[in-house]
Order: C-alpha cells, then structure tokens, then sequence
C-alpha cells in the first residue's frame, strides 16, 4: 500500500541532523527536478525580499521564511515526518505509534512537495516554505513543472498494490495514476454529518477532512491492514468503526474509486 498525504503549510522550526544530502532521498529519479526547484528557491529568496514574498504569498508575518529557504541547503535537517505539522499530521501522531507501525508508515506513506516533489517520512529535510501552487519565475507553476518526474518515479513506487490517494487539489495536480495503477487506486472524502430540522445534511469541512484523514492512516497503519485493493480498503475501514460508502466500481474505467467516509463528530 502506497499512501499519499499532503504536505502542511506549517512546518517544525529547527532541527539537529546534518545539512542536507538531496542525494540521499528517496524516489532517486526525482533527483534532478528537486535540485533544479531548489536552486530557483534559493535564489530567489537571496534576492529581492518583496519579490519573494509576492511569488511565495508570504504575509509581513512571514517574512521571515524567506531568509530561511536562502539558507536551505546549510540549514539543519529532521525527519519529513517530524517537519510536517497541522490537524493531519496531529492526528497521525507518528512518534506514538508502535514500532512496527512505524515501519509501516516508514515503508508506505509518501508526503507531496512543492520543493522536494515527494518525500518518505523518514528523508532527512530541512523546514521550508514553497507550496504546490507556487509559481518560481523560472520554472512556472510547479504543479505542472512536476508532472514530469513525478510520471516517471511513481508508478514504480507504487508497486503493484493499493494507491490511497488522500491529497488535497493541489498537490494532486503534480501526478494523476493513469490507466491500470488508476483503477487501484482509492481517493478518500471525508464528510461531516449533520441532522438540520430533522433532515440530514452533509458537507466538507476542512478540521473534519484533515483530521479524519490522519486519524484513518494512523488506525490502518495501528492494525497492521494492508489492504490490496480499493474494495478491501473499505471493508478495512469498517472494520475499524467508520462509515464509508462508494466502494462499488470507479466512476469510470481507467480512474480511482471514490470513497466517503462520513463523521458526525472528530
């Protein structure tokens, strides 16, 4: 299983490992786009301040990201899994898990970036700020300056087994599983369930999508489930207490299965 998570706009300060060793990477192929993204980000940010700012979205009160994507290639380094924060990764809570659940999210969890394309949880990175949605002056949009790499290093990191695709739109944009590899592939909505003047009512809110998502991986990867498929990944999910539907067939042959998974409370 091959699980894909979203980066967190916030990220752990600090750091005690060694600078970085973009070589040392997982996703090997990826190589070259991370060292040509990270050259562009450097640069622009040991340049003009405003203009890095307007092309990062930095607030005033950001400012200060900026100095630290100039020092990145100096800068201490901790683990993916550590860098990332936010309502996902709270719930996910890797430090806490056992050991072989660790292993686990060591061997499946695969965190899209902006910088780095994707990253395993434990690849040694420093903190920064360059989202997907990011367009570097010399690269454009990185999105689409990704899709590339990303079409050459995923489908071999996938393997031959379950794709569970929980990103969020816009890293999505950077690879889209296509034919075969699509058809096993599982994306996950997460929808709050509300009775309003007795009439159910559901939607998406974020604190209930980004939460349940982290909660969901953690209790799978807690279970020692691997499931193979998108139908044994929704019978897993029952199993473990939640309410899923849509498990039936893609929408269309050669794309993912769609599932919802429906909460009343976090």
């Amino acid at each position: 299983m091959l699980v894909l998570l979203p980066p967190s706009e916030g990220k752990a300060a600090g750091g005690t490992g060694p600078a970085l060793e973009a070589g040392s990477l997982s996703l090997r192929g990826l190589g070259p786009a991370r060292e040509t993204v990270l050259a562009e980000l450097v640069e622009l940010c040991s340049g003009d301040e405003d203009k890095a700012a307007e092309v990062l979205g930095l607030s005033p009160g950001l400012r200060g990201e900026i100095a630290k994507n100039a020092g990145l290639r100096t800068a201490p380094t901790r683990p993916a899994g550590e860098i990332y924060t936010g309502v996902l990764y709270d719930a996910l809570d890797l430090a806490t898990l056992t050991p072989a659940a660790r292993e686990a999210a060591r061997r499946s969890l695969l965190v899209f970036s902006g910088l780095w394309g994707a990253v395993r949880v434990d690849d040694a990175i420093p903190s920064y700020r360059c989202s997907m949605g990011v367009r570097l002056p010399g690269l454009g949009a990185l999105g689409a300056y990704w899709r590339g790499p990303m079409a050459e290093a995923l489908p071999e990191a996938a393997g031959d087994g379950l794709v569970l695709d929980l990103r969020s739109a816009a890293y999505a944009t950077a690879w889209k599983p296509k034919g075969e590899l699509a058809e096993r592939t599982a994306t996950v909505r997460v929808l709050q369930s509300r009775i309003v003047q007795g009439v159910e009512k559901r939607s998406v809110v974020s604190h209930f999508n980004k939460a349940t998502k982290g909660r969901l991986v953690r209790d799978l990867l807690s279970a020692g489930y691997e499931p193979a498929s998108p139908a044994e990944l929704a019978e897993a999910l029952r199993a473990l207490g939640y309410a899923v539907e849509g498990d039936a067939a893609p929408a269309k042959a050669g794309k993912p299965y769609a599932l919802d998974v429906v909460v009343t409370e976090l």
